[in-house]
This record gives C-alpha cells, sequence and structure tokens, in this order.
C-alpha cells in the first residue's frame, strides 16, 4: 500500500491551460496522459520521484463520464472551478479491500497518444465522491515498466499533503493506518472549513517549494 498519484481536476480554462498554468509555477512541463475510454475522462502527468505522479484529468463530452463514478467526480470537481479531485492508494492486491469495503473493483484503462494500453483496476470512488478526504485505490496490471512515474528524474517530488480531515477516519477506510501508504510523504491535517480533502499539495522542485 503506497501513494500512487494526486488528481487535480482541471478548470474551466480547460485541460492544456491548466497544464500550464500549473507547469508554470512548478517550472515544467506536463506531458499528455492520453484518453481514459471507461471513464470519459483524458489527463496530463508529472511524474515524481518515489515511484507517484500528479495529474490533471478533465472531462470529456462522453456517454462514460455521465455513467462512470470516475467521470461523475471530475466533472463536479471542474463544475466549481477545477482544482485538487484526490489521492490514490496502489495496492498489490484489490481483492483485500474489495472485502474491506463490500463492493467490487472495476476495470481502468488509458490510451496513450503512441498507442500503448495501460490497465489496471480501481475501487473507491464512489467513497471520494461522498466524502473527499478518501482515497481510492488502484491496482495496476500493467507492468512495472508503463507506470507513468517510471523513469522520473527525481528533480521533482511530492513534499507534503494538506488534506481537510480525520485521519481516524482515512484509517478506517483504509483498514491500516493512515501512515502505511504516506510514509514518504509529510501529511498536514486540518480541521475542514468546508468540504473535506485536500486543500493543497507542496512539491519539491529545482527551484525550491513551491505550494499548489
Amino acid at each position: 500500500m503506497r501513494l500512487d498519484h494526486v488528481s487535480f481536476a482541471a478548470g474551466p480554462d480547460g485541460l492544456a491551460s491548466t497544464a500550464q498554468r500549473i507547469g508554470g509555477l512548478l517550472g515544467t512541463e506536463f506531458v499528455d496522459g492520453g484518453v481514459h475510454p471507461r471513464f470519459g475522462t483524458r489527463n496530463m502527468i508529472l511524474p515524481l520521484a518515489c515511484d507517484t505522479y500528479m495529474e490533471i484529468v478533465e472531462v470529456l463530452d462522453h456517454p462514460a463520464s455521465d455513467k462512470a463514478p470516475f467521470g461523475q467526480a471530475v466533472r463536479a470537481r471542474s463544475a466549481l472551478g477545477g482544482g485538487w479531485l484526490g489521492w490514490v492508494v496502489a495496492v498489490d492486491d484489490i481483492s483485500t479491500l474489495e472485502s474491506h469495503l463490500g463492493r467490487e473493483a472495476v476495470k481502468g484503462n488509458r490510451h496513450r497518444p503512441d498507442g500503448t494500453e495501460l490497465l489496471w483496476k480501481q475501487l473507491g470512488v464512489n467513497g471520494l465522491l461522498s466524502d473527499p478526504q478518501l482515497p481510492f485505490f488502484i491496482e495496476w496490471i500493467s507492468s512495472p515498466e508503463l507506470h507513468p512515474a517510471h523513469g522520473a528524474s527525481g528533480d521533482f517530488s511530492l513534499a507534503c499533503l494538506e488534506i481537510a480531515g480525520d485521519p481516524q477516519r482515512v484509517s478506517e477506510w483504509l483498514g491500516h493506518s493512515v501512515e502505511a501508504p504516506l510514509e514518504d510523504v509529510k501529511v498536514e491535517w486540518v480541521a475542514p472549513n468546508g468540504t473535506p480533502g485536500i486543500v493543497a499539495a507542496q512539491l519539491q522542485t529545482p527551484n525550491g517549494l513551491v505550494r499548489i
């Protein structure tokens, strides 16, 4: 169980402009990640150290985005002006969490611009929809060499997550102490002043710490 990635919903200016704006703050560029056909979304990504990455995601004008919980979550966050959508925990065997949460994982895939297809299973997006402090889960089916963070230079890393929420509630959701997937990332828990969830992320860059 480890932190896999953090997800940011594009604002009203769209995916490319949001990625350009955040990339400018960080001093780097996001790369085109491709389309999630099952979810009706697409993303741009920034590989980070420690096998993690940041994605910026937008919803497409596609029937899947109305049916799939992930598409619904992205659409709802973007409708509010965009911003942090959630955090995602990778596990080796998602069936344990299926038993713990009493629901089944769904298949996910993404077609990269080079034609490569990434495959995984994911679980828990409905939990994110109802309580945005909760992560959802992913079990990668594709080989590690295809992971979005594979080969990352290490110049950029996630230093800290600021989450409005209750660590005890998140631990219950995980079935483990919340420290388990976040051992390499500092977390600052703050009392929710409105909607719970990620308030900000601090990323270490060659030019210093940047808070998004």
